[in-house]
């Protein structure tokens, strides 16, 4: 369930329904959520990985309907899996309208029945048209929305402690490197359904190790020195890999809360490898750690006040977060308040955070070529967030397309602008091209100064790196096959010239499937692009790797191993923010 259900919607939705045609019934069965493009609701609709049996079931409120206890279950988990991406966990409201019972209770359950088989043309999708509820589960979940929000379990230091595993203990590992990996042209590729990485050599393009992790891994992050790679399930379990080992494993993993996106570790001189932290969608908060152990230290909570509107968020996840190259902080960013947060780690006995405010719903971002200006998207606002780590200020907010979803962005030197940051949208075809330059060139300084036009919406990331002149775009979420199974290549010399397109997944000759292109990765000598070709989790995958000089196919890595392979990280790039 997503989008906007609210008051003034009433009206329209009862005049559209008392007027809805057969016509006009079969018409939204083509199209099963009027209003949301298919990329939008790709990137939205994902389902939470708290577990729907954790959540506690409250009583029956007077005057609603009643659910047995058999419905009631079935309707929880058929919100965590479809609704609690847009509504949040609570139904607060997150990128979606808030479904709390002081609302839904004064709608009824003839206007939910409604709202929910019909959807709305905001973006709310009709469940019922569609085929995806039938009408017995419609009238469930018309009844469940008029509870109160079943709470998932808290996840503090008893349970985070319960979880921890030090597999290998510091004092037995490696005291040098035992293997003759080139290490920083390692590559950790996420095999999301399979709940591992593979570790690839990025010289042989050999697969060295597969390693058991959390769910659908959503980043790898490099501790300063090289040594560690951490990975960050959907799960949110933790997995720390010493790459100094004959076969690099894990050597230690703490699960740290239900559902999590983001992990980091120390890199400020003289703090390199002491602290992990972590940040959690639920709870919503953020653990740091002991940085070779994952031993949790500190938990602090992000629940607080909106930036905006200054009403309490019970549920404001933790999206991304940074290590400072100006000072021993974390950046991190808390979604729904629209806060930006400078976690001081000098005594963590004493914390000291810095709030920014900045604008909802804060997602992820990059660093400028610098490593002093962090820029990152306010998605649900359509703007870029500027971050000054020096002083620790907000810079600016800058207004760009709709939705977007940098990655960690691209910085290049623009031909007439300078130095510039660049980001794609999920929700348009717009890439938007920012100075970054307020010294050099203070007159293009946080503005967008060129807004190209790519393949389409539905892109998550765009790359390119210093000693390469091409800019690549994915459109992964793209709704037409060829799009998502292509990318966009510009000439950083010659922008004006619109770009080229590589017909990725048409080289990696898989065969059947969704063949998903994401996540172009430079190797570290920047002259290799590693594409993933992101197929059914019952069909064949691949890694597609591109001479960045030519643009000709230059290998494709397959293997039964490589299961809907997604994000890549370059161990070089990823520990010193090349981008």
């Amino acid at each position: 369930m997503s989008r906007h259900l609210s008051i003034c919607a009433a009206p329209a939705l009862a005049a559209a329904l008392a007027v809805a045609s057969p016509a006009v019934v079969q018409a939204a069965k083509h199209e099963p959520h009027p209003g949301t493009g298919k990329a939008e609701l790709s990137y939205k609709g994902a389902p939470s990985a708290v577990p729907p049996e954790s959540a506690v079931v409250p009583g029956a409120p007077e005057g609603v309907p009643p659910l047995t206890k058999a419905e009631f279950e079935e309707a929880k988990k058929i919100f965590f899996e479809r609704c609690a991406g847009c509504h949040g966990v609570l139904r607060k409201g997150a990128t979606g309208k808030p479904l709390t019972p002081d609302i839904t209770r004064k709608r009824g359950s003839a206007y939910l029945k409604a709202f929910i088989t019909y959807g709305s043309p905001a973006g709310m999708p009709n469940w019922g048209t569609s085929g995806v509820l039938d009408e017995r589960q419609i009238d469930i979940m018309a009844r469940y929305l008029q509870y109160d929000p079943p709470v998932p379990p808290e996840w503090g230091m008893e349970e985070m402690k319960a979880s921890w595993k030090v597999i290998v203990p510091p004092e037995k590992r490696p005291t040098r490197k035992m293997n003759n990996y080139n290490l920083d042209n390692l590559f950790s590729v996420t095999l999301r359904d399979a709940g591992k990485v593979a570790l690839i050599d990025g010289d042989s393009k050999k697969i060295i190790n597969v390693v058991d992790t959390g769910y659908a891994v959503h980043i790898s992050r490099l501790s300063a020195s090289g040594r560690y790679l951490l990975t960050i399930g959907r799960d949110a379990v933790i997995n720390l890999i010493d790459l100094w080992m004959e076969k690099p494993d894990t050597v230690a993993q703490i699960k740290v809360g239900l559902e999590a996106r983001s992990v980091e570790t120390s890199k400020y001189k003289g703090w390199e490898d002491k602290y992990a932290i972590a940040g959690t969608y639920w709870p919503p908060q953020y653990v740091i750690m002991n940085g070779d152990t994952l031993e949790p230290l500190k938990i602090v909570s992000t629940r607080g006040m909106t930036v905006d509107t200054q009403e309490y968020h019970p549920e404001p996840r933790v999206a991304a977060i940074v290590a400072s190259h100006q000072h021993p902080e974390f950046i991190v960013n808390v979604k729904e308040t629209g806060h930006v947060l400078m976690v001081n780690y000098e005594d963590i006995d004493n914390l000291k955070v810095t709030t920014i405010g900045a604008a909802r719903y804060l997602h992820d971002g990059g660093w400028d070529r610098t490593h002093r200006y962090f820029l990152t998207a306010a998605n649900k606002s359509d703007k870029i967030a500027v971050i000054d780590s020096k002083t620790d200020k907000l810079v600016k907010l800058i207004e760009v397309g709709k939705i977007p979803h940098p990655g960690r962005g691209a910085n290049f030197i623009d031909p007439k602008y300078g130095p510039v940051w660049a980001t794609s949208h999920l929700g348009d075809e717009n890439i938007a091209v920012i100075g970054t330059d307020p010294k050099g060139h203070p007159q293009y300084a946080w503005k967008v100064v060129r807004m190209l036009k790519g393949q389409g919406g539905g892109s998550l990331f765009i790359k390119t790196h210093p000693k390469s002149h091409h800019l690549y775009v994915d459109t992964a979420l793209n709704p037409d096959a060829k799009i998502s199974q292509s990318v966009a290549v510009f000439d950083i010399n010659n922008l004006e010239a619109g770009y080229k397109v590589l017909p990725i997944a048409e080289w990696a000759d898989l065969g059947e499937g969704p063949k998903r292109v994401v996540q172009p990765e430079f190797n570290k000598a920047g002259d290799e692009v590693w594409f993933s070709v992101w197929n059914g989790k019952e069909q064949r995958s691949a890694i597609v790797i591109v001479d960045d000089k030519t643009l000709k196919l230059k290998a494709v890595i397959k293997d039964p191993r490589l299961v809907t392979p997604t994000g890549k990280f370059n161990v070089f790039n990823t520990r010193h923010d090349i981008y």
